[in-house]
């Protein structure tokens, strides 16, 4: 056999392995902390970091991702963006810059449990990353998209060796309590760093930014997050951003796909969904409290985006 064939082949299973080595340490954690009948999401020990497990896979229904990272164990998903579509399962990574409402559909395989691991970046422990980097004239300029127009702030990568070494070292370590609370953060901080150095890492350069359109779109979403409820304006949002009008509406565009009010109505939504589900608000209240006039537009709204009625989320 030609050596070149033999060598993918080696590599082929070497990177199956260490796929399943994830799935593994993620389903030890499972077993470990009772997390087996999870559906959804939960905190870790380790702040900013939770793990995700659901029995099943589901259609294509709307969601609220969070920025941050995402690393897949097992199962793989679809998310749609516009109409961009990113595919990522065992052995991947997302990178998102900035929270967005997108559309998911998630696989299982073999009938086992869908398995992930989310991790929130700090704004202060990136912004410290990024200055190092540029002491030691790391080249993340050359990442930049600053220069060539806004990117979507979703990317999917394969996970490398290095960052595979150190995302088990994150998994085995939170097995342990008192492992998780002393060991964790530099464990993280290293995660992030090879994010940073990585092939999508200009998404969080771009982010740590503070000058450059992609941040400040980035803290006006924050704010939009925080603020759901209140009146807000294109015009007051522009102003925040130290924008005219016209070039935010299109920056805001170039990094979400979405108007700004456009955007701000899926926020909306989708809090009043958690609240729905979550709290048991009925439909009226929810919509009030996330910052709906009209309770019949709110229905209205809320069918179309997630094709069922609150009431059948109670059924």
């Amino acid at each position: 056999m030609h050596l070149s064939i033999i060598y993918v082949i080696n590599k082929m299973t070497y990177l199956k392995a260490e796929r399943l080595m994830l799935a593994k340490l993620m389903q030890s954690y499972a077993d470990c902390k009772s997390l087996n009948t999870l559906e959804g999401s939960c905190k870790t020990r380790i702040p900013g970091v939770s793990f995700y497990r659901v029995s099943r896979g589901n259609g294509r229904q709307a969601l609220l991702y969070q920025s941050g990272i995402i690393v897949m164990g097992q199962g793989h998903k679809e998310i749609h963006l516009g109409d961009k579509t990113v595919r990522y399962g065992p052995g991947d990574y997302l990178v998102l810059g900035v929270p967005l409402p997108l559309e998911c559909e998630a696989f299982s395989e073999n009938d086992l449990p869908i398995l992930g691991l989310s991790i929130n970046v700090n704004p202060t422990l990136l912004h410290k990353l990024v200055n190092q980097l540029a002491d030691e004239n790391y080249r993340g300029d050359t990442y930049s998209n600053s220069g060539s127009g806004l990117d979507i702030g979703i990317k999917s990568e394969s996970i490398n060796t290095v960052l595979d070494d150190t995302i088990k070292r994150l998994l085995m370590t939170l097995h342990d309590d008192a492992e998780a609370k002393i060991l964790g953060p530099g464990i993280i901080e290293e995660i992030v760093f090879r994010v940073l150095t990585g092939e999508n890492g200009h998404i969080l350069f771009d982010l740590a930014r503070h000058d450059g359109h992609y941040a400040r779109i980035a803290k006006i979403l924050n704010r939009m997050h925080q603020d759901y409820a209140e009146a807000i304006t294109v015009e007051g949002l522009a102003e925040q951003a130290h924008m005219s009008i016209s070039g935010f509406h299109r920056a805001f565009r170039q990094v979400t796909t979405e108007t700004p009010l456009q955007y701000l109505k899926k926020v909306r939504l989708s809090k009043a969904k958690e609240l729905i589900v979550t709290e048991g608000l009925k439909a009226n209240d929810a919509a009030m409290q996330v910052g709906y006039i009209s309770p019949s537009q709110f229905s209205r709204e809320f069918k179309r985006h997630f094709n069922a009625t609150p009431r059948s989320l109670l059924a």
